[in-house]
């Protein structure tokens, strides 16, 4: 394709000669998720950055390793315990004071940076001292009437336990001195904060004029803890929260009714294994001792926090704030007028040839109307879709609803196991089944990752397929803050394909070789490996010799050593990798052609994109789209599907969108070193996301 943008570094160099020096050791894969984090938290100091969206990247810092101890972390503790997949002690130790300090430098931003910049901007987050009597008096109104009537401290004795502590609740420990009621000195309480109540609570503007004032639910309990223990002195206290193993542990193979097992999971999954331990930097250490003695937690499990436990929180103060010069610009999601005419039907114009959408650039509605019009459409007479994350409001759900109560077909995989997302999911499955929908939950042992949407339409006598294919979930709204792509067609191949997934994810039963579609765990590893091995045979004759990768996360040791060799054999190779990368780029005489890139800004990278060149031909060209990341488990443990582009310009547009404007990002990207360090790759140059945002209108 003589008239693409250029993709950096396509000369292919000479084949390396016999005797390669052996591939290096893979870089830690908890360590390069929390290298992600870093990079994240980095957002929070950019100048460049709209202040409240420095302090979102902190809440976003802070819910990622929430996910990070309550799944990632949980996992490496048991694999070093028993010394599986090559986890030590010593990698353990590491992991763990790295989790520490990105922690403490996460507070020392907000706390050093961002809430000084706030205050300029006559934001403010009041503590008691530094509350004044008339807004001491509305905190203690608000307290009274809508705080105090829902707490219950606890006092520990014999006859009151530690109480039952659920994952990331918060909670206060409270030392009392004198005796409580009945003569005993019982000196422990512990009282829980409602999670039903605002954790950021805005003061009427009337109090602080000239000022946006808030106060955290924990400071106005803080400021009354005195009057929960009448006759008793407070002592000393700290806020807490524990974090759990929140992976649902179901044995699908000893199961009869997997939905039935999951919603009874869901209640105890709250309970699991105590990770970590939370408690402000002023916690004595004989409370925080004690809280680690109940949770069964060793002390690196500790983590002392310089502010609110738990800053997630604040997107609360984020979203009630009146100041939109301190968020990013407004972004509306462009409608692809040209490509997709809003008067048309969707049916008639894919008639004519496929249609690719760029989220969150391009907008979502385009899929949503494409449902809509199935249900609305007398002559569709089945509609078939895969549900992962869709959310607990869903026009889509909705719509599918309304065609099976209207008579149509409808057959919905619903993954009941979506990590955080089985509560929605399972309320989903009830719902449409009971208007009639079929509903199945994929196969056992395998999460269906795969995003598929299939209309069937009687046309002429004859039955026609359209179908939606995408690398992200089916959820307009993180359509709006993640980058996917989005492929709509009615290609007689990839259709026939879709429905032949369909009737496998139903039946259970074997099915013949799919055309076009890739499918994991069936072809998908396979196919890629081949592609791999493809380009480095090219690069050993001589010949052009390629590979760019766009994912979100590089983990699958055996691609990961492919990738390794056809570099050796002189393949120039680009990653750009969003998240955890085990592959150690730019090692001398091994890995030294292949480069790795991560980019960082407004929107979630999301879509997953694969490109191989082999040669000068066209043909020798190969682009797939696909739900996959490059992991073992989603290449093995998932359905999940990549899809070819076939269509010359929709591939140049993808290679245009996806890729070439990544590889020249020197504004959000970082370049990963062969120590697993990441490093900014410039700050003043194109933004890749900036670009595709000038370039829809936004």
């Amino acid at each position: 394709m003589n008239d693409r943008a250029p993709l950096p570094h396509e000369e292919p160099d000479s084949a390396l000669p016999a005797g390669a020096p052996p591939l290096p050791p893979l870089l830690n894969r908890e360590r390069a998720m929390l290298a992600f984090n870093r990079r994240v938290l980095a957002q929070a100091s950019r100048t460049d950055v709209p202040l409240l969206e420095r302090l979102r990247y902190v809440c976003i810092v802070s819910s990622n390793m929430d996910e990070f101890f309550e799944v990632r972390f949980s996992d490496f503790l048991e694999a070093a315990r028993t010394g599986q997949l090559g986890a030590s002690q010593r990698d353990l130790q590491a992991v763990a004071a790295e989790a520490h300090r990105i922690i403490d430098d996460q507070y020392a931003v907000f706390n050093d940076e961002l809430m000084p910049l706030l205050r300029e901007q006559g934001i403010v987050i009041l503590n008691h001292a530094d509350r004044n009597a008339a807004q001491r008096a509305w905190v203690d109104r608000f307290f009274q009437g809508q705080v105090r009537p829902l707490l219950v401290p606890v006092g520990l004795d014999p006859s009151h336990p530690f109480p039952q502590v659920a994952n990331k609740s918060l909670n206060f420990i409270v030392r009392l001195g004198g005796r409580d009621a009945f003569g005993r000195a019982n000196g422990i309480a512990i009282v829980k904060v409602p999670r039903v109540l605002p954790r950021v609570i805005r003061l009427p503007d009337e109090l602080a004029p000239g000022q946006q004032a808030f106060v955290l639910l924990t400071s106005v309990i803080r400021a009354h803890l005195g009057e929960l223990f009448p006759g008793r002195e407070v002592e000393a206290f700290s806020q807490f929260r524990v974090t759990r193993d929140s992976d649902l542990e179901v044995d699908e193979d000893d199961v009869q009714n997997l939905r039935q097992a999951l919603r009874t999971g869901l209640t105890t999954r709250h309970f699991g294994q105590a990770i970590r331990l939370e408690v402000v930097n002023s916690c004595p250490d004989e409370l925080s001792e004690f809280l680690l003695q109940q949770f069964g937690l060793p002390e690196p499990a500790l983590y002392k926090v310089n502010g609110p436990v738990n800053l997630v929180r604040l997107n609360q103060l984020i979203d009630q704030a009146d100041a939109s010069a301190l968020r990013f610009p407004a972004h509306e999601p462009a409608w692809p007028v040209g490509r997709l005419p809003r008067e048309r039907s969707i049916f008639e114009r894919l008639r004519q040839g496929d249609v690719l959408l760029h989220h969150p650039f391009e907008s979502f509605e385009p899929v949503v109307q494409f449902l809509r019009e199935a249900v609305d459409d007398p002559e569709v007479l089945a509609i078939k879709q895969t549900i992962y994350r869709t959310g607990s409001e869903s026009p889509l759900m909705e719509a599918l609803i309304e065609a099976a109560r209207r008579g149509k077909e409808v057959m919905v995989v619903v993954e009941l196991k979506a990590r955080f997302d089985e509560e929605a999911n399972i309320n989903w499955a009830d719902r449409l089944e009971a208007v009639g929908a079929q509903v199945v939950y994929g196969i056992v042992g395998l999460k269906t990752h795969a995003k598929l949407l299939l209309v069937t339409r009687r046309e002429g006598g004859a039955m026609r397929r359209y179908a939606h294919l995408s690398t992200g979930n089916y959820n307009p709204k993180t359509a709006r803050l993640y980058t996917d792509v989005g492929y709509l067609t009615a290609d007689a191949e990839l259709t026939a394909d879709a429905d032949a997934v369909f009737q496998q994810l139903a039946s259970l039963g074997k099915m013949r070789p799919l055309r076009a579609l890739l499918q994991a765990p069936f072809t998908l590893h396979r196919r890629m490996s081949q592609l791999i091995e493809r380009v480095a045979e090219s690069a050993r004759a001589g010949r052009p010799a390629r590979i760019v990768v766009k994912v979100n996360a590089l983990t699958d040791t055996a691609l990961i050593e492919k990738l390794m060799r056809c570099a050796q054999a002189g393949a120039s190779i680009d990653l750009i990798v969003r998240g955890a990368c085990m592959l150690p780029p730019g090692v001398p005489g091994v890995t030294e052609r292949i480069r790795v890139r991560s980019v960082v800004g407004r929107f979630l990278e999301h879509s997953r994109v694969f490109y191989f060149r082999w040669g000068e031909a066209e043909a020798d060209e190969a682009l797939y789209l696909s739900s996959a990341d490059w992991m073992g488990r989603n290449m093995f443990r998932r359905i999940e599907v990549a899809w070819p582009l076939r269509e010359p310009a929709l591939r140049q547009r993808v290679i245009d969108e996806c890729l070439v404007p990544y590889l020249h990002d020197h504004q959000d990207a970082w370049r990963l070193l062969p120590d697993g360090r990441y490093e900014r790759d410039g700050s003043d140059g194109p933004s890749a996301q900036q670009a595709l945002l000038a370039r829809y209108g936004s």
